[in-house]
């Protein structure tokens, strides 16, 4: 059952509560990334033309219940303005009386942004005093921050409690885009995941495994199901306590018929660094002393041949250590390659997936990019996630 509609609520005239992930990347004072905040303004913008008394309020990087002067949202602020073509309103506290004279000063239509959550530990802490000061400032409350939502915080579902509560059209599109991944009966279905470790997959291997008809496998994970084969992979980064579990992987999907790729060919460096000089060799000849950083051409080609003729294609995890140019060339080959399928159901994971396909402008071609990277696994796990969980035990009274 999907969460209650941002469109359920009567919002016009009425203060309203917005859990926003502008959790972005900052730069000499500056947004550096602003694509979590561009997926929000369809949300904040309806509630602007509704005559909404906005209040949105969001966390910044891991200040632990303390001010942190270079963690202040004063940055997101100037670049929202600068998105929304409005004014947006800023209080240098997320309760108290600088926040409650900001939220009085609200007209119908006008967007106000809170300081920093964490900057108090009753945040995470779902505390009970915080909780309730922060719900006070509302009368109705939308959660759009999907890339929070598996967090049991005060202000993703300790607010739930205290006002009618409705997802926001963002968080709405996550759960859709995800659900329809793990309902998928268009086939065939394909997963392509990556990333550097294993262990990272585990939930999400564990728990598609019997729905796919197609896996392939690279970046770092990749040398650890080698492993499992029997093969040496050089000084890769190799998780011995998850070489068990690589091969159960791979035992189990030949029982079932699916078909898993690993990488044929590896681009290897003899250091995790930038400029570390290069070879690219056959994934069963990497040389002691080489370690991989990337897939392969003939591993790019072979996997773009193999998703030819997918309905449904998740992708998680980059093939490759992708922030350095000389190894990055597998996931924008890969990334191109799943932009290209016109006909499929094609969802990218987020966190470093995600942030490779803005980078390369790919994002419009494809179906999803979800902007939650711990809170896409664990939906893809099949958990609860809390944020979603509180919107669908329905709200606060008036719900």
């Amino acid at each position: 059952m999907p969460p209650r509609s941002l469109r359920s609520l009567d919002v016009a005239g009425r203060r309203v509560l917005v859990r926003v992930d502008f959790n972005v990347p900052l730069r000499d004072g500056k947004v550096s990334d602003d694509s979590r905040i561009a997926a929000a303004l369809p949300t904040i913008s309806y509630l602007m033309e509704s005559r909404a008394r906005v209040i949105l309020c969001s966390h910044l990087g891991r200040p632990g219940g303390a001010v942190v002067e270079a963690e202040r949202l004063a940055p997101v602020v100037q670049r929202l303005q600068e998105l929304l073509g409005s004014e947006v309103a800023y209080a240098r506290d997320c309760i108290g009386a600088e926040a409650q004279r900001a939220v009085a000063a609200l007209g119908d239509g006008q967007v106000l942004m809170l300081e920093n959550l964490r900057f108090h530990s009753g945040e995470e802490e779902n505390a009970p005093e915080f909780t309730r000061e922060l719900a006070a400032l509302g009368e109705a409350f939308v959660n759009d921050a999907f890339g929070a939502a598996h967090r049991a915080h005060a202000s993703i579902v300790g607010v739930t409690r205290y006002l009618p509560s409705a997802a926001g059209f963002l968080l709405e599109r996550e759960v859709d885009a995800l659900g329809r991944i793990l309902s998928s009966q268009e086939r065939p279905f394909a997963a392509v995941l990556g990333g550097a470790k294993v262990s990272d997959k585990i939930g999400v291997l564990e728990n598609l495994l019997g729905k796919l008809d197609l896996l392939l496998v690279g970046g770092g994970m990749a040398a650890t199901f080698l492993k499992a084969q029997g093969h040496e992979v050089g000084d890769s980064l190799v998780e011995e306590e998850r070489i068990e579990f690589a091969g159960k992987i791979l035992a189990d999907a030949s029982a079932s018929g699916v078909r898993i790729l690993l990488p044929e060919d590896v681009v290897v460096a003899r250091e995790f660094s930038a400029d570390s000089p290069t070879e690219t060799v056959p994934a069963l000849a990497v040389p002691s002393g080489w370690r991989i950083m990337d897939v392969g051409p003939q591993t790019v080609v072979r996997f773009r041949e193999a998703l030819q003729g997918c309905a449904t294609v998740l992708w998680n995890g980059p093939m490759g250590v992708f922030e350095f140019p000389a190894f990055a060339q597998g996931t924008r080959e890969l990334a191109q390659a799943i932009a290209n399928l016109k006909d499929a159901v094609t969802v990218v994971g987020g966190g470093s997936t995600a942030e490779a396909v803005m980078e390369l402008g790919l994002a419009p071609s494809m179906t999803h990019v979800s902007t939650g990277g711990g809170a896409s696994l664990e939906f893809l796990e099949g958990r609860e996630l809390p944020g979603v969980a509180a919107l669908l035990a329905g709200g606060g009274a008036g719900a």
